[in-house]
């Protein structure tokens, strides 16, 4: 059968467990993360702090082919039916916990000269995020700058923030003007800068997957509430790997906020909150019906399909049977806006030739 092709909006790089050991002097490289191997669970270090994090069995479930290798991965593309991707990092996701300015900085420097230097001078369908530091504003809006230069298109940020630090406060504002101007996408990625595991008894494991997604939305509740998008109305924001059916319910209940409580409300919008998350907010979905429906039933059209490759939660090896589950039936302009349309809105990628047409 013809493959359904898509475009995959929350794709994963892993990067050289050298990474920061071969591209920072030893004093810094000591302190960046780095993963060990314990008896029963991934060792994580963050400047001298240990986390006992996952189940190494789960570690080794996410090894496609081309977790690793760039070759290999454009061949898992193929065979999977994915054209362009937005890979997030793996373990630097974990640079966000940093709280010295330095190592942040150059910990971030260096990710984004991996990945400048390797994913995207040597290939153009998998592009990545660039990391800014999250322990000085100045600093991830330099480092935004340079990321732009180089032809970074996105930035990821973490979904929860250190405490006194959250999003819709004027702190961050610079950094919202740097990405504005530079046209940077800014990805926030869902389990990202606080625990992932909040409760360990009966139904534990779906509890906290669901508690990895909240963040996500506390993040556009912040951004549109506290007048960010409002203020920077060409900026666009991208909720990766957290669903999508929930975005157009927030926004009717943050307008209904806005209007019932609106004696209360500062700072005033220009728009209703539904209208900004219509025109701002993009989110990124594997499996879920609902992220589907929601394209037709409500008018929000910035749903992204992602891979998640090459995690677990992910669709590799089952990647076509999962696109014809989630879109039979469904009207051919919904199946091109969720699987290639958003992406390209937000993403610049080569064109797919013509004979690898979907369905």
């Amino acid at each position: 059968m013809t493959k359904i092709w898509a475009n995959s909006g929350d794709s994963h790089v892993l990067e050289p467990d050298d990474l920061w050991l071969s591209r920072l002097p030893k004093r810094l490289a000591e302190r960046a993360p780095r993963s060990e191997r314990g008896e029963k669970y991934e060792l994580l270090y963050i400047d001298g702090e240990r986390m006992d994090r996952q189940l190494n069995d789960f570690m080794d479930a996410m090894r496609p082919p081309g977790a690793r290798d760039l070759g290999p991965r454009l061949q898992d593309l193929d065979q999977e039916g994915v054209w362009g991707q937005l890979a997030f990092p793996s373990m630097g996701f974990w640079h966000v916990m940093i709280t010295d300015r330095e190592l942040a900085r150059e910990v971030v420097r260096a990710w984004n000269n991996w990945a400048y230097d390797e994913i995207l001078q040597k290939n153009d369908r998998v592009i990545t995020p660039a990391c800014v530091s999250m322990a000085n504003v100045e600093d991830a809006v330099a480092e935004l700058e340079r990321a732009a230069e180089l032809g970074f298109q996105a930035v990821f940020l973490p979904t929860v923030t250190r405490p006194d630090e959250e999003y819709a406060l004027d702190r961050w504002e610079p950094l919202w003007t740097a990405a504005e101007r530079a046209g940077m996408v800014l990805g926030f990625h869902i389990g990202t800068g606080g625990d992932t595991v909040v409760y360990r008894g009966p139904g534990g494991a779906v509890v906290n997957y669901m508690e990895t997604t909240y963040p996500g939305m506390r993040v556009v509740s912040h951004l549109v509430a506290g007048g960010a998008l409002d203020r920077h109305p060409d900026l666009k924001i991208l909720i990766a790997e957290g669903g999508a059916g929930w975005v157009p319910a927030i926004g009717d209940r943050m307008d209904e906020g806005y209007r019932q409580h609106g004696m209360f409300v500062r700072p005033k919008l220009s728009r209703l909150p539904s209208e900004i998350i219509k025109q701002q907010v993009y989110a990124s979905f594997q499996h879920d019906r609902s992220a589907v429906e929601v394209v037709e039933a409500t008018g929000y059209r910035n749903v992204m399909w992602g891979d998640d490759y090459p995690h677990l939660e992910g669709t590799y090896g089952h990647t076509q049977e999962t696109l014809r589950g989630l879109f039979a039936d469904v009207p051919d302009d919904v199946r091109e806006r969720v699987t290639r349309g958003t992406f390209n809105e937000l993403f610049t990628v080569p064109e797919q030739p013509a004979q690898d047409a979907a369905v």
